[in-house]
């Protein structure tokens, strides 16, 4: 039977604040206008510290380097390096000549390199020295040898559309133009030919292509346009109460919309301080520049709240500056929730939920919410949002309460997958509705909780256990500092429970000893048939944990161990 139109669960965010209709520039130097002594940047790594003004001038110069090289509008522009004070100004430099940012993934490689430049088409490549173990001068010089060996403009065989080599940092790799250069460049072009560029440009315009996290297949470029990226950051902002007296404390990687848009644009748009306590992330650094530089915000994914809560200094930080900022990414468990709002003085931090293709948040939490809707859900639509959940089989709207696929609509859904119609149109429906693949619920105030993935349901026996459950429960074991919990094959049930499990420092549980613990509290279907004891989980450059490679891992254990033995790492 059909649910009446008031149970039904659809939601529409409130439009009290009105979209913008500006581009990224334009945000960037009504901010400088407004703001222009205030501190806009401090790299804390490179020790650098830019007002409002000095921020605006360097990106401006930078465009004016990069209209010199012959960019056009819409031609793509690919950046491969950490967090540091020249991946804000590409971003915004590229904004402003129109040019489409490219984000490419510090943990790729050669192969995953090469399919992102080729995909994306990008005629233009900055990058740094290297990350990790990783040296991006020797991988581009084996997948480009004629552009390091020939004259910058030079054409590269595996990647004809690659034009321009920029090498950000210390030395000049052959056949690369280095960043000062390019801002010498810069110093030659009139400033009239700047604003000439900006003046054709729209808010509708594509700037932007963000690559989505593949776990089958290649990843697909979400394309994103000034007005979903603006005002994405400006509702999110708006959550926070964000203001230019605000100091927002940035670990999250800015190739990823989460420090790109969450963070960067979210600041700018309000005119407040961007703070980089290190080029990737390091939870002391993070410490040391929310005391230092008197944050007011700090953001991240659960794993990396975790890993600042667990560090042996942390009780020497003076952290009494905080009160907001975005926990995201993955889902929260409560009890970090819970440690973050008590020990870390965040008692208006916010839960936000969203997908790249939305641009990416849908639902967040505001300051005013009370801790339980903050520890138990992911907020309410944002303005301008329509949410709809939905049955996966007839795509019907379920009853409030009921799980079934969040579906979205609205001004943040992307303009679609870069090159690949097919994929965009199994991902956006034929009335715009995008479709996002994560189970959720809401309640009758609108407010939604994510169940887990469409494609992380466990179905033991017939019967459906959403992980995430399972793991709130396990987190109210004393000694689990964290838990992830998947499904494997299993001839006789279709799929069992599995969890992997990190232990406190001093804990010494044993998998029978949780499994006793479970017994009677939860049903026994639900109760993990493995558990893995871990030091740590497979996870992204940001701090996503890859269920998919869990599942594959514990596949492949269990195929070739007696089941006991799964039960140590």
């Amino acid at each position: 039977m059909m649910a009446g139109k008031a149970e039904r669960s659809y939601a529409h965010g409130t439009a009290d604040t009105p979209l913008l209709g500006r581009t990224i520039g334009e945000v960037l130097d009504a901010a400088a206008n407004s703001y222009p002594d205030q501190d806009a940047l401090v790299a804390r790594h490179q020790n650098l510290r830019f007002s409002y003004r000095q921020f605006l001038d360097q990106v401006n110069l930078v465009a004016r380097g990069l209209l010199r090289l012959g960019i056009q509008k819409a031609d793509r522009l690919a950046i491969w390096a950490t967090n540091r004070a020249e991946w804000l100004f590409t971003q915004f430099a590229a904004a402003k000549i129109g040019a489409i940012l490219v984000n490419v993934n510090p943990a790729n490689r050669a192969f995953e390199l090469e399919y992102v430049l080729r995909q994306s088409e990008s005629g233009t490549l900055l990058l740094i020295q290297g990350f990790r173990d990783a040296n991006y001068v020797s991988i581009v010089n084996g997948l480009c040898p004629e552009l390091i060996s020939g004259k910058p403009g030079a054409s590269s065989l595996s990647l004809p559309h690659l034009k321009n080599l920029i090498f950000i940092g210390e030395g000049s790799p052959a056949g690369m133009l280095h960043w000062n250069d390019l801002c010498e460049m810069g110093r030659g072009v009139p400033e009239a030919d700047l604003h000439q560029r900006e003046a054709s440009l729209s808010f509708d315009d594509p700037i932007n292509i963000q690559y989505t996290s593949g776990t089958t297949g290649f990843p697909k470029g979400a394309t994103l346009s000034h007005h979903n990226i603006v005002n994405n950051a400006l509702l999110i902002a708006r959550s926070m109460k964000f203001t230019n007296r605000d100091r927002l404390c940035i670990p999250v990687p800015f190739y990823h919309c989460f420090g790109m848009v969450l963070s960067t644009m979210a600041c700018v748009v309000s005119g407040a301080t961007i703070v980089l306590p290190a080029a990737f992330f390091d939870p002391l650094a993070t410490l040391e520049a929310v005391e230092a530089e008197r944050c007011t915000a700090l953001h991240g994914v659960p794993t990396m709240f975790i890993a600042e809560l667990d560090h042996p200094e942390f009780s020497r930080f003076d952290l009494s500056t905080l009160r907001t900022g975005i926990m995201a990414g993955s889902p929260c468990p409560i009890e970090v929730m819970k440690r973050v709002v008590q020990l870390m003085h965040l008692t208006q931090m916010t839960i936000a939920y969203g997908l790249t293709e939305a641009s990416p948040v849908i639902t967040q939490t505001t300051v005013d919410d009370p801790l339980e809707l903050r520890v138990t859900t992911v907020g309410k639509p944002l303005p301008h949002t329509e949410v709809k959940i939905v049955d996966l089989l007839t795509g019907e709207i379920v009853p409030r309460g009921t799980p079934g696929e969040l579906c979205t609509r609205g001004y943040m859904v992307m303009k679609g997958y870069y090159n690949n119609p097919e994929a965009t149109g199994k991902a956006i429906d034929g009335d715009g509705w995008l479709h996002s693949g994560d189970l959720a619920t809401m309640d009758a105030n609108d407010y939604c909780k994510i169940t887990g993935r469409a494609k992380d349901l466990i179905i033991r026996g017939g019967e459906n256990i959403y992980p995430r459950e399972v793991e709130e429960f396990l987190y109210t074991c004393a000694g689990i500092s964290d838990v992830q919990v998947i499904g494997v094959p299993d001839e006789k049930y279709g799929e069992q429970v599995v969890a992997w499990v990190k232990l406190e420092a001093n804990a010494r549980l044993t998998p029978e000893e949780i499994r006793e613990f479970c017994a009677g509290k939860i049903a026994a279907y639900k109760i993990p048939k493995h558990i893995k004891i871990v030091d740590s989980f497979p996870m992204t450059v940001t701090g996503k944990i890859q269920k998919f490679k869990m599942r594959e891992i514990t596949t492949q254990e269990l195929g070739q161990e007696a089941a006991a033995k799964i039960e140590t790492a």
